[in-house]
C-alpha cells in the first residue's frame, strides 16, 4: 500500500517545514515536495501537522480496567489492597478487553508503540495485532523471592518469549517486576534469557525511597551497584521510574547503554517523593523516556499530556525555567523511545518506520503556531489527533477507529464483572 499525504507542516525533533510525504508499504519512501508518484491513497494536509508517533515507554495497558478503582492512595497500600487482590481475579479474556480498550485510547491520542509489562501475553499480543498498534510485550513476572515460585515463573516466561515470535509488529520482552518483588535469581535468569532469545528487560527501578533503603539493608550494597554486578545493566534494559538515583549510579546506567522512562504523572498522582534528575542524565548521555504508567495511576494514556506535565514537573521542582525544554520532552516521547526498542522510528525521515500522527491544527489553543514544538507539548490535547498511520497502515482516520464503540462497550462490560467477582 502506498499513501501520500500533500502540503502538510511536517514537525519533528530536527525539523518544521512545509511539504509532502510519501509512504510505501511499511516505510516513509520521500519527504519533501513530491511529484508523478503513484499511490494507492491520498491525504490532505491542509491546515494539518505530520509527527511521528508517540511511544509510550512504560504501561500495563490491561490495567484501565482499574480507572478510578483506587484513587488518592498510598502506593504500596494502593498495590497490596486494592490493586494485587483484583488483579488476582483477571482472566485471559478481562485482559484482552482491557488492552483493547487501552490501544483504543493510545491510538486516539497519537500512540503508535507502547512498551508493555503485563500478564497473559497472548491476550495481549491478541489485541494488539487486532487493533494494529505496534507494541513491545514483556511477559511480567514476579517470584517474591521462593525458589520452586521462580522456576515455575521462568518456565512460563520461556514460553511467551517463544510465542510472542509469531506475533506481528510486537518487540518480546521479559518483565521481572522491582527489586521488592522478583529475587537476585531472578534478576540473573532474566539476563539469561533476553540473551538466549534476543529479547529485552523491562523493569521498575527506583520508584521509592523506601525501596532503596530496604534494598541496601538486604543486601549491602546499593541495588544499581548490584545489578551491575550480575550484568543487568546493558543495553537491553528499560528501567521505569528511576527517580530515586544519584549521579554516579545514573553515570553507571549512561555507560551500560540502560535506557530509563520517566512516569511524571503516576508519580506525582502516587507521591513518589522524587523529581526525575534529569540534568545529571543529560549531562551523562543517558537515554531517558517516557510512559504514562498504567492507568489505574495516571488517569490517562495521553502521551501530550505526559509531554507537558514532563516539562512542567522538572521547572516546579528545580525552580528552573529552562530546565527540559518542549524539544526535550519531544524527544523522550519519540526517538528516545525508539532507540530503547531498537526500532527506525520517531523522525520523519526516508527508510524510517510509517508510525505517523496527524494533528488537526484548526483548534483555538493551537494559535496562532509560532512554534510547533513548543505547541506539541504544552498546548496540544488527545483530541486534536486526525488520523493515525502504524507500519503503513491508516488505523485511525477523521478521528475514529474502526469497532471503538464495541471495544469501549465489551471492555466496561468486562471490568463491571471483574468488580463483582
Amino acid at each position: 500500500m502506498s499513501i501520500l499525504i500533500k502540503n502538510i507542516k511536517i514537525v519533528d525533533v530536527n525539523k518544521s517545514i512545509q511539504g509532502d510525504v510519501y509512504i510505501e508499504d511499511n516505510k516513509i519512501a520521500n519527504v519533501g515536495e513530491i511529484k508523478n508518484s503513484k499511490h494507492d491513497v491520498v491525504i490532505e494536509g491542509k491546515n494539518k501537522a505530520l509527527i511521528p508517533g508517540l511511544i509510550n515507554m512504560h504501561t500495563h495497558a490491561a490495567m484501565v480496567l482499574f480507572r478510578s478503582y483506587a484513587d488518592d492512595m498510598p502506593l504500596m497500600e494502593w498495590l497490596n489492597n486494592k490493586i494485587w487482590p483484583l488483579e488476582a481475579k483477571l482472566k485471559p479474556k478481562d485482559i484482552y478487553h482491557g488492552t483493547k480498550l487501552a490501544c483504543l485510547e493510545m491510538l486516539k491520542s497519537g500512540t503508535t508503540t507502547f512498551n508493555d509489562m503485563y500478564f497473559e501475553i497472548e491476550a495481549i499480543a491478541k489485541a494488539v495485532e487486532e487493533i494494529g498498534i505496534r507494541a513491545c510485550i514483556s511477559s511480567a513476572f514476579l517470584d517474591f523471592f521462593d525458589a520452586e515460585r521462580l522456576k515455575e515463573r521462568l518456565r512460563r516466561v520461556e514460553k511467551d518469549l517463544k510465542r510472542l515470535r509469531g506475533f506481528k509488529n510486537i518487540i518480546p520482552a521479559i518483565g521481572p517486576h522491582a527489586p521488592y518483588t522478583v529475587s537476585i535469581d531472578g534478576l540473573k535468569a532474566s539476563i539469561e534469557l533476553a540473551n538466549k532469545y534476543d529479547a529485552l528487560i523491562h523493569f521498575h527501578l527506583a520508584e521509592t525511597e523506601a525501596e532503596i533503603k530496604e534494598f541496601k539493608d538486604k543486601h549491602g550494597k546499593g541495588v544499581v551497584e548490584v545489578l551491575d554486578e550480575i550484568g543487568f545493566l546493558n543495553a537491553r534494559l528499560t528501567a521505569a521510574h528511576s527517580v530515586w538515583l544519584s549521579e554516579e549510579e545514573i553515570k553507571l546506567m549512561a555507560k551500560r547503554s540502560v535506557s530509563v522512562v520517566h512516569c511524571p504523572t503516576s508519580n506525582m498522582k502516587l507521591c513518589v517523593g522524587n523529581a526525575l534528575n534529569f540534568s545529571a542524565m543529560k549531562k551523562h548521555g543517558l537515554n531517558v523516556c517516557l510512559g504514562t504508567d498504567s492507568a489505574a495511576s495516571n488517569n490517562n494514556l495521553d502521551m501530550f499530556e505526559e509531554m507537558k506535565f514532563t516539562a512542567l514537573l522538572q521547572k516546579y521542582h528545580y525552580n528552573d525555567p529552562t530546565i527540559l525544554n518542549a524539544k526535550e520532552a519531544f524527544e523522550m516521547a519519540t526517538v528516545n523511545g525508539a532507540k530503547a526498542l531498537g526500532i527506525k522510528a520517531g523522525l520523519i525521515e526516508p527508510d524510517y518506520l510509517a508510525d505517523l500522527v496527524i494533528i488537526d491544527l484548526r483548534k483555538p489553543y493551537l494559535m496562532p503556531g509560532h512554534d510547533l514544538i513548543s505547541d506539541m507539548v504544552y498546548s496540544v490535547k488527545g483530541d486534536c489527533v486526525d488520523t493515525v498511520i502504524v507500519n503503513g497502515k491508516i488505523v485511525m482516520e477523521n478521528g475514529r477507529v474502526k469497532g471503538e464503540e464495541k471495544i469501549m462497550e465489551d471492555a466496561r462490560k468486562v471490568a463491571m464483572d471483574l468488580i463483582s467477582r
